[in-house]
């Protein structure tokens, strides 16, 4: 075996299957193997410094390098570093972790329900709200609604839920009862001269509608991002979400708020619900919950939904569902600890000092020749790539745009992420200082400069 094929990166492409990678080009290209955190930097094996555009996968909320969590986790490990919470089973942490965040759930919720990821903290929501069905004697009420681009998961369900092609392509995706309904981006699919009100009218009337066509009596429920993240981190346009719950309401249809990525002071609030006035039936948090430092989600269940599980449950002698992980001691500890980080340093005062400098550095991309919106709220935005900004004619696809200004951002020490549509997204750990977002956007700009100048060369952009 060569040096090369025993070193890290061959023995990564030997042995490891990547999630979201093109695997053909991995043969060729090799992984970019990190190896140290440093506040919102990360430090490849190369000693090259990275600002984390994204926080990770959106949810390094506190950098990468907390010694807190680190201790959190080395000291539940050290006095009980695993149980479960099977057949009346329980610790302390995971006690404590349950009653902490129905205290903070942005409406009233009733118990916690624990889970690895934000896929599973979703599948299980979806289960629930089969099992409430049942529970009630509605067993034709199934249909679950989500809308085009949102993101919910890769589980078989949450896959069928999740309204973007490449997760649902060749896995025979989605499988029934689910439903897909418009994506609430104006700046795309808004008509010549329609306002924002107007626009969040039609796209609820095209819910409406959807239900309605359906029979209401089988529509469960709806499932939205109070901002769609990986579908390009699509704010919602004015009143779009005060009409949507007015038609659940009226079709008897659960709300289920998915705050995986909005969640723990994102946007402003500590959770999305707040920011956009949800009402939801149902939550999903991770991600933040842990600040990533240790797997783990949630899902937060209503009063009204727990008494009817609880009472199928009485029936059939067991609630049949829980995971060897769900509920994990050190997991929770970890999870405590980060709650208490937020309270303590006041990360959502922090988070609105500087979503302003945050924002400010955002919409001026919207000035550059590539851009044909900037977007975002609090500290998560996104910038979408035009052929023209005039017409807002999007790039052949095949010249990869979004991929060619991700590419250079890495070049210059940001690493950001290419999204549907050649849309950018940004979404830095929430400790991030307004010098460090100066610095993230210059680098920015450089990669849309760079990337300007090439497509220019080939005639792919105005010059």
């Amino acid at each position: 075996m060569s040096t090369r094929a025993n070193s890290p990166h061959g023995r990564d492409i030997a042995y490891h299957l990547h999630p979201y990678t093109n695997l053909a080009a991995h043969e060729e290209l090799g992984p970019h193997i990190m190896v140290e955190g440093d506040g919102v930097y990360v430090i490849d094996d190369a000693g090259k410094r990275y600002i984390e555009g994204l926080a990770g996968l959106w949810c390094a909320s506190l950098g990468f390098s907390e010694p807190r969590l680190a201790a959190a986790a080395a000291a539940q490990m050290g006095k009980l570093p695993y149980y479960h919470d099977f057949a009346h089973k329980a610790t302390p942490p995971v006690i404590d972790l349950a009653e902490r965040l129905i205290e903070m759930a942005p409406v009233p919720m009733s118990k916690v329900f624990f889970t690895n990821s934000g896929s599973e903290a979703n599948d299980a929501l979806i289960k629930l709200v089969w099992y409430y069905n049942n529970a009630l004697g509605r067993p034709e009420k199934k249909k679950i609604i989500s809308r085009r681009q949102g993101y919910h998961g890769v589980t078989v369900a949450t896959a069928s839920l999740t309204g973007l092609a490449y997760v649902q392509d060749s896995f025979d995706l989605p499988i029934a009862n689910f439903r897909h309904t418009d994506c609430p981006h104006y700046w795309r699919f808004g008509r010549d001269g329609e306002s924002e009100e107007a626009f969040a009218a039609r796209m609820a009337a095209n819910l409406d509608e959807l239900i309605v066509d359906e029979g209401p009596e089988t529509v469960a429920a709806f499932i939205a991002e109070p901002v769609q993240g990986a579908g390009g981190v699509i704010v919602p346009p004015a009143t779009y979400f005060e009409k949507v719950q007015e038609v659940l309401r009226r079709h008897d249809v659960l709300f289920i708020a998915d705050e995986v990525i909005c969640g723990f002071g994102r946007t402003g609030n500590m959770f999305g619900s707040q920011t956009y006035h949800l009402k939801p039936d149902m939550i999903s948090v991770a991600k933040a919950l842990s600040a990533a430092y240790l797997p783990i989600g949630a899902s937060m269940i209503s009063e009204k939904i727990y008494q009817a599980i609880r009472d199928e449950s009485k029936r059939l002698g067991i609630f049949g569902t829980g995971h060897t992980y769900g509920g994990h001691p050190s997991c929770a500890a970890v999870a405590i600890e980060t709650l208490k980080i937020y309270e303590e340093r006041d990360i959502l005062g922090h988070v609105r000092h500087v979503s302003p400098r945050f924002l400010a550095r955002l919409h001026r991309l919207g000035d550059h020749p590539l851009v044909g919106e900037a977007r975002g709220v609090g500290l998560i935005g996104a910038v979408q790539l035009v052929a023209d900004k005039a017409t807002r004619e999007p790039f052949d696809p095949d010249l990869k745009a979004g991929a060619a200004v991700m590419n250079r951002a890495a070049e210059h020490g940001l690493l950001v992420r290419a999204l549907v549509d050649d849309s950018i997204a940004v979404c830095p750990p929430l400790i991030i200082t307004e010098g460090e977002i100066d610095d993230l956007f210059d680098r920015f700009e450089k990669a849309l400069d760079d990337t300007h100048e090439k497509l220019a060369k080939r005639g792919a952009a105005a010059a």
